[in-house]
């Protein structure tokens, strides 16, 4: 399997024949509002034109609708025919969006030899989390590839704690910017991914969503710096933009 961080939290997949965008931002810097005062996002550049991103694309996951997840620029720019996979209760918006094969994750879903498993995840803590709204995992399974977890939105929680232990994942994808509002954090930071990496110890753990919003705190350095502390550095990756990860 290849894993090619695009930017923030937007991967493309190679697996078993297919091609997966996840979560598709690729809007110019700034073309997006800030989310903490700093400064408009994206932070920073796409790493390759959003037509290179989108090309040999055959399945769009999108986890959930906050705009670096799905920004207007992906919006416009993605075909509409292109099968999508979502959570529930966002299939209509992507409809009206003018996705024409929208399936929503509720359980276990089979799309081109491929089998994604919904997964839970709480984007925050106390009363913002219901501000944050809805947000899914999932987990990835296909024959002769790794089995990969990919966290999406979420903070450490016992849900996801369980999934590693139960799922006992090759591969696991963490969201680990530490982004936060108001003091809350909202995905995972550089302490909680080494608690995944504890956690998982034969896993490899690819961490993610840093450094392109004005909300993420977590830097590459710290994650490399906390699991080197921690003496788990030699399994995880911290992909840089437009990198590509092949996976075993």
């Amino acid at each position: 399997m290849n894993l090619t961080l695009v930017r923030n939290a937007t991967l493309r997949l190679e697996l078993a024949g297919q091609t997966v965008l996840i979560d598709p931002m690729l809007g110019d810097p700034h073309s997006l509002p800030s989310f903490a005062g700093v400064s408009p996002n994206p932070t920073v550049p796409l790493p390759a034109p959003a037509q290179d991103v989108m090309r040999g694309v055959t399945l769009l996951v999108v986890s959930h609708l906050h705009p670096d997840h799905l920004d207007p620029a992906a919006i416009s720019a993605l075909p509409k025919d292109l099968p999508v996979l979502c959570q529930p209760g966002d299939e209509d918006t992507l409809r009206g969006h003018g996705f024409r094969d929208v399936t929503s994750l509720e359980g276990t879903v089979g799309v081109a030899g491929l089998t994604f498993t919904r997964t839970d995840g709480e984007h925050g803590s106390g009363e913002i989390l219901s501000q944050m709204g809805a947000v899914m995992g999932f987990v990835l399974r296909a024959p002769g590839e790794p089995t990969v977890y990919w966290t999406g939105d979420t903070v450490l929680i016992p849900a996801v704690t369980d999934m590693v232990t139960r799922e006992r994942p090759d591969v696991i994808v963490t969201h680990s910017g530490g982004a936060a509002l108001g003091g809350t954090l909202l995905i995972m930071d550089a302490a909680q991914t080494v608690e995944v990496l504890r956690a998982a110890p034969d896993a490899t753990v690819v961490a993610v969503h840093l450094e392109s919003l004005d909300h993420c705190f977590s830097t590459r350095a710290d994650l490399r710096r906390a699991a080197q502390q921690a003496g788990v550095e030699g399994r995880l990756r911290v992909p840089q933009d437009g990198e590509t990860l092949t996976l075993a």
